[in-house]
């Protein structure tokens, strides 16, 4: 019986080669952009899940509360991690990390590494990287003591053993010992490394009082918790921890910590604290949706395209019911063919997969997968799904063709039901609705992504390069040495530049009542040349100056937004207000014009800037013209003054472009499948256009022999479709504003969902039916009528 099924249905789907081709290449590019997509998910939700011990690992983080509000930091202060573990018995072991960007040398070479932590000697008792060689317990216990990634040792030794050689790091050039080689360290980790130095290089040599800090807050923090212990327990005992240790500190300067700790398998995704490394949840959420609906597409075209044939399959039908077939073996029949067309579209979405696999990568920014079948787990997944989609899509046809009665068949008076047309323009609505809902959905991210791209910021970074400079001795010699060069027209230092990071200071500022208010305030560092190269706006006051040598000990800037958070209606009332900030006691003489020194996806926040000439680790240069010869110029100089150091720099407006990468690679990859989504609806609207004029072309015939025009064949078929696509805008509108508002509540900075968007989408899928339906009804149109009058 099975092998008569099977061979009908493969003869019946070569006799339809052109029917079984569009159901085939449609089902097999829905299948591979689900499988692509399904890949992708099934990696964000792996990050740090390769750990054994992952669900007893959390991160600790803090809430710094203070009279300005509740800052939420993803680190914790030095002192906390060594002082819990000693006096907190459920506590096995604790880790802290820091990202530390290194300066190494090797014999000649010499590298800027960016990819570099410090960790504590129980790095590898709490997490699993693969330490190819070393002894895991004392790998990292000595001071200057590293590990180097196989990436790392192979750039620095090649194929030589690297265990027991040493490099230079730091602009010191310490001496530092290779006791360890590890793995490199799987993509799907929160925490990234190609070197990883001793923390004990800190905490015994070079800071050693680090331990006993308890208001310096910098590493991120690793709680390993003993077998069966109960986080909530633990949980319960930080704010006794914390009274025990600085309860009288944290009363005195009206700074409340909170500890809390954070699953290590929910830091990527679910953390709002974010990271080095962050994911988002709710884009996953949309991704799995997009794998949903280009299922349902790819269904709904098998649908559509199987019971329009059903007028040329009734007579097959009606033949075998009158020989005795039962109607339950009809329907496996036609089960059976959706399900072979389901197993070649598999076989050929696999080959697809594994061709389209390194530009998904590309596109995603990350490696997903190296293969197809690198994970064997989603092909069976796949083709379960595939099989499933398949079934769930050739059941509807297999039951309305099944139920065909063989008297009227046979007689030439079948006709197609109203249910069966009602059932094909609601599914073809629904298609019209999702691709709107999508091309509205890309215009708003693109939108989002141009409005923060051109936002104007109340700085000027256009042609201004930043370069780090730690390197101590020479520093002044070449700021002087750039001032002489040619198209520079300005160099200033800062402790940081807009966009790429800054310091937190404990402040006291003198409020708009007189009283000394207790302030955490943003910080930068900056020379007397920093508030003119940038073209921050003065509203209050004025900015440093030389001509007063008490700027550099007594005074401080604030921000328009630190201003009104001491109550000061007009900034000018600020000025003469008293500060106290990290053992600097003065005045503040000038309120600047707010400036996102942040992504616009955080609010601007209260800043302080203040003068330090020698505290510095970024170099800012303006620069007028011919850039290409300018940067030459700067490298011949810095290669002069700082000959052991690479030379290194970024410009300023591509610095700050680089904090929505994320937003860029979702917005990308949600237009591929966005895009691909409405190819598909448009393979299943020709597909039923031809189906639809196939049925209308005697009516089609007649017009043309009583003098109907081309355009007046093409607008009575048309008018159809387009108010199948009014009715799928009507739809789409609504869940499209619900989803766009719901992805921009990520941003403090955000556009307005302009009516515009929802014009242009509803005319953009009007033209694509148009021109989809169109091409089948001109090429209708114009069949020469003798010959659709006289096909019977």
């Amino acid at each position: 019986m099975f092998k008569n099924i099977l061979k009908i249905g493969i003869r019946n789907l070569w006799k339809h080669k052109g029917f079984s081709a569009l159901n085939i290449v449609g089902l097999a590019i829905g299948i591979t952009a689900s499988f692509l997509i399904l890949t992708y998910v099934a990696f964000e939700l792996s990050y740090d899940n390769f750990h054994s011990k992952s669900d007893r690992i959390f991160r600790l983080v803090s809430d710094v509360k203070t009279p300005t509000g509740t800052l939420t930091p993803p680190v914790t202060s030095w002192a906390v991690p060594p002082h819990l573990q000693e006096q907190m018995a459920e506590v096995e072991s604790t880790v802290r990390i820091l990202g530390f960007p290194l300066l190494v040398r090797y014999g000649e070479s010499k590298f800027q590494e960016n990819k570099v932590i410090l960790a504590d000697p129980d790095f590898f008792k709490v997490f699993d990287f693969n330490l190819i060689r070393g002894d895991a317990k004392t790998v990292l216990k000595a001071p200057f003591s590293v590990l180097l990634s196989q990436s790392a040792a192979k750039r620095y030794f090649g194929n030589e053993d690297p265990i027991g050689k040493s490099i230079k790091v730091m602009d010191e050039g310490y001496d530092a010992q290779v006791t360890g080689l590890m793995a490199d360290i799987p993509e799907n980790s929160t925490i990234q490394a190609d070197i990883v130095l001793s923390l004990t290089t800190l905490t015994e040599r070079l800071q050693p009082d680090l331990n006993n800090q308890w208001g310096n807050y910098q590493p991120t923090t690793y709680v390993l918790l003993k077998p069966n212990t109960s986080s909530e327990k633990v949980s319960s005992k930080l704010p006794d921890f914390l009274e025990r240790n600085i309860g009288e500190e944290m009363r005195k300067d009206e700074m409340f910590v909170t500890l809390i700790l954070e699953p290590l398998r929910d830091v990527y995704l679910h953390s709002d604290r974010g990271g080095d490394i962050s994911g988002n949840i709710f884009n996953l959420y949309i991704f799995s949706l997009i794998a949903l609906i280009i299922l349902i597409i790819v269904s709904i075209n098998f649908i559509n395209l199987t019971t329009a044939r059903s007028v040329e399959r009734s007579k097959e039908v009606g033949v075998r019911k009158v020989l005795g077939a039962y109607r339950r073996n009809l329907k496996l029949q036609f089960i059976s063919e959706t399900i072979l067309i389901s197993l070649f579209a598999y076989i050929v979405a696999v080959i697809i997969s594994i061709l389209a696999m390194p530009l998904f990568n590309q596109l995603a920014g990350k490696t997903i997968n190296q293969s197809v079948f690198a994970d064997p787990k989603l092909l069976f997944i796949l083709l379960g799904v595939t099989l499933l989609t398949g079934l769930l899509a050739g059941i509807y046809p297999a039951t309305v063709i099944s139920s065909f009665e063989p008297g009227q068949i046979l007689k030439g008076n079948f006709k197609t039901s109203g249910k069966g047309i009602l059932l094909r323009r609601g599914l073809v609505v629904l298609q019209f609705a999702i691709s709107i809902v999508m091309i509205i959905f890309t215009l708003v991210i693109y939108e989002q992504l141009h409005y923060m791209q051109d936002q104007n910021l109340g700085f000027n970074k256009d042609q201004i390069v930043a370069i780090p400079l730690n390197s101590a001795g020479k520093q002044t010699a070449f700021l002087e040495t750039l001032k002489t060069l040619s198209n520079i027209t300005a160099v200033s230092t800062s402790s940081a530049v807009p966009g790429d990071g800054n310091f937190m200071a404990y402040t006291l500022l003198e409020d708009v009542s007189g009283n000394m208010q207790v302030a955490n305030l943003n910080l930068y560092s900056i020379d007397y040349d920093f508030i003119p190269e940038y073209g921050l706006k003065m509203i209050a006051g004025r900015a440093f100056s030389r001509k007063f040598p008490t700027d550099s000990v007594q005074a401080l800037v604030i921000n328009k937004k630190a201003s009104d958070f001491l109550g000061y209606t007009d900034p000018k009332e600020a000025i003469g207000a008293n500060f106290d900030q990290w053992g600097r006691k003065g005045q503040v003489i000038g309120v600047v014009q707010n400036f996102h020194f942040q992504s616009l996806k955080q609010d601007i926040v209260p800043l302080s800037l203040r003068v330090e000439p020698n505290d510095f680790s970024k170099v800012s240069i303006k620069i007028s013209g011919n850039i290409p010869a300018t940067m030459d110029a700067i490298k011949d100089k810095w290669e002069t003054f700082f000959p052991d150091r690479p030379f290194e720099y970024t410009f300023l407006d591509a610095l700050f472009d680089r904090q929505y990468q994320n937003e860029q690679r979702f917005g990308s990859l949600f237009l591929s499948f966005a895009l691909l989504a409405i190819f598909l609806s448009c393979m299943g609207l020709l597909g039923l256009a031809a189906y639809s004029t196939l049925q209308r072309r005697k009516e089609i015939g007649i017009r043309k022999v009583l003098g109907a025009s081309i355009g007046t064949i093409l607008s009575l078929i048309s008018k159809d479709f387009l108010r199948l696509v009014g009715i799928g805008f009507l739809f789409a509108v609504p869940i499209a504003w619900v989803f766009a508002d719901r992805w921009l509540a990520n941003f403090a900075y955000r556009i307005d969902v302009h009516w515009w968007i929802f014009i242009i989408a509803g005319l953009s899928v009007a033209s694509i039916a148009l021109l989809s339906v169109g091409f089948m009804s001109v090429k209708s149109a114009m069949m020469n009528p003798v010959k659709s009058l006289r096909t019977e």
